[in-house]
């Protein structure tokens, strides 16, 4: 073992610092990858969050459907599901809202089938402003 040494006793000041100097250029490399990754990460469940809320209310909404169409029509059109972030978070939906979460709702066919159109947005990291958009069409078949 003492031979093993010895024959490392060569490495020079400058080879040594070479060294440092590319592990700590690999490890803040690294360190750099795993921060986009989490706010990356905080992005997609910001994304998943916002979805589900759209959904729930899209449900809501498809409930409404078997009552006449131009009464479902007038009660978008009035903002019935227009929400803010407080709208949001108190009864009946109960729903944790993201930073400076908006969601709005607009017909954008009328008759039958009504084509409804669905935005969420709201803020990420830094205050950068994000949406989500839901379109579908509910048919009455009676």
């Amino acid at each position: 073992l003492a031979l093993y040494f010895r024959e490392f006793k060569e490495i020079t000041l400058s080879e040594l610092l070479l060294a440092t100097a590319i592990l700590v250029f690999v490890l803040a490399g690294l360190l750099a990858l795993f921060l986009n990754c989490l706010i990356l990460n905080e992005a997609n469940r910001n994304l998943t969050i916002a979805t589900s809320h759209a959904r729930y209310i899209m449900e809501e909404i498809r409930d409404m459907g078997d009552t006449d169409f131009t009464q479902l029509e007038s009660k978008i059109n009035n903002g019935d599901w227009d929400l803010n972030a407080n709208q949001i978070q108190s009864a009946p939906y109960n729903l944790t809202a993201l930073s400076n979460e908006s969601i709005n709702t607009d017909v954008t066919q009328s008759g039958n089938p009504l084509g409804i159109s669905l935005i969420v947005q709201w803020n990420d990291r830094g205050q950068r402003p994000r949406s989500a958009r839901l379109d579908t069409l509910i048919a009455n078949y009676k």
